[in-house]
């Protein structure tokens, strides 16, 4: 009798077993497919990545050429700045050697007209009286 309740608790005890047995291999090929799935995602992921970073390589080329851009800019900005200093001290100049004669000459001669006026509108009154 003893061996037969062995018997029976043996087999109770290997039905869990060949249970857990067939979840063992379902989890193998599981993990197998997973493994099978991943090689690819990383794959794809490595060329992604590389991409990337020659992106940002190029993005690196593309800064470095706007910081020359503006450089180039700030030096038009201050020859700009100079020539508009130049343009207006010639201006002064200008002022200063044609300006001021001419209003002295046309002062002069406007002096003068309304003097010959004056000396010619004189000489017709004293002709009249």
């Amino acid at each position: 009798m003893a061996a037969i309740a062995f018997v029976l608790l043996v087999g109770m005890c290997a039905i869990p077993l060949f249970k857990m047995g067939k979840v063992l291999d379902e989890l193998a090929a599981v993990v197998r497919d997973v493994g099978t799935g991943t090689t690819p995602i990383l794959d794809e992921l490595k060329g992604t990545v590389e991409v990337t970073n020659a992106e940002i390589a190029r993005l690196g080329d593309v800064t470095a050429e706007v910081e020359k851009v503006t450089a180039d800019v700030a030096k038009v900005s201050g020859h700009a700045s100079q020539a508009a200093g130049n343009a207006a001290a010639l201006s002064k100049v200008m002022t200063a050697a044609v300006g001021r004669p001419l209003v002295a000459v046309a002062s002069t001669s406007h002096a003068l007209r309304t003097a010959i006026a004056s000396k010619v509108d004189g000489n017709r009154r004293t002709e009249e009286l």
